[in-house]
């Protein structure tokens, strides 16, 4: 890929014409690219430099994932997600956890500060626990609680099960609490980059009986992609203490009760 018939070598807008497409919609290393173009690893740093200076790609720990135009869009990557914000999903966590009663069934969402909420399980007895999240599953599988998962179709971003493969599952259970977390949480409800995480966390507001947000301060006034539930579906919201004023006095108009850790 790194020269034409010729042996040519490859301008710099072409390189980052190939980095572009060698990236697609997922995360690729410093030294995947430099093996795909049959350049110097160098080289591909100096180009990702001049692709993220225009906004299409965004630099992590060792490479590189393509980017939309619009910041407020964009879903980070899993592990960039457990280090945003990471003592307040903490405490988010902490408090979340005192909703949840010894023999519940619940249900949890993909998202890092639900995973955070998954870690605290093992102070409770006897839960059924129904999950999307394989990180939350791997957390829960050498515990005693019964663990469920929903089928679905696997979105490595998020590492979730997600679409309407979920249905045969969701649709059969009845789950007491639910555990949501987000991308996106404006007046309008929350919010996702991808139509089959919306589908499945519809799937799961409609099937239980009390349905929770984990959310930072951070997430609110960002509006994502694809809409995955509205305020009347969420009896409580877990936040930190930036929760902006204005949010405080939507939130009680529509008599969520709201608790900051």
């Amino acid at each position: 890929m790194g020269s034409n018939g010729n042996n040519r070598k490859l301008l710099s807008p072409e390189r980052e014409d190939l980095i572009l497409a060698a990236l697609g919609d997922g995360v690729r290393t410093i030294a995947e690219l430099a093996g795909a173009l049959q350049v110097s690893e160098a080289t591909v740093r100096r180009d990702l430099h001049s692709l993220e200076n225009r906004g299409v790609v965004q630099r992590v720990h060792g490479g590189a994932i393509r980017v939309g135009g619009d910041d407020e869009k964009r879903e980070p990557l899993f592990h960039e997600k457990t280090t945003l914000r990471a003592a307040e999903k903490e405490r988010i966590a902490e408090a979340a956890l005192a909703l949840i009663e010894d023999g519940d069934s619940i249900y949890l969402d993909g998202g890092s500060t639900v995973l955070a909420l998954a870690r605290k399980l093992g102070s409770r007895r006897n839960l059924t626990v129904v999950t999307n999240s394989l990180m939350a599953a791997a957390e829960l599988m050498e515990s005693r609680h019964r663990l469920i998962l929903l089928g679905g179709e696997f979105r490595p971003l998020s590492r979730t099960l997600v679409g309407p493969l979920t249905t045969p599952i969701g649709e059969a259970l009845h789950i007491g609490k639910a555990f949501f977390g987000t991308i996106g949480f404006t007046a309008a409800g929350v919010s996702t980059t991808d139509p089959g995480e919306a589908f499945t966390k519809k799937l799961i507001l409609g099937r239980a009986g009390m349905s929770v947000l984990l959310a930072d301060s951070g997430k609110f006034g960002r509006a994502s992609l694809v809409n995955a539930g509205t305020l009347d579906d969420f009896r409580f919201v877990v936040t930190d203490s930036g929760i902006p004023p204005e949010f405080m006095k939507i939130l009680k108009k529509h008599n969520i009760e709201i608790i900051q850790a």
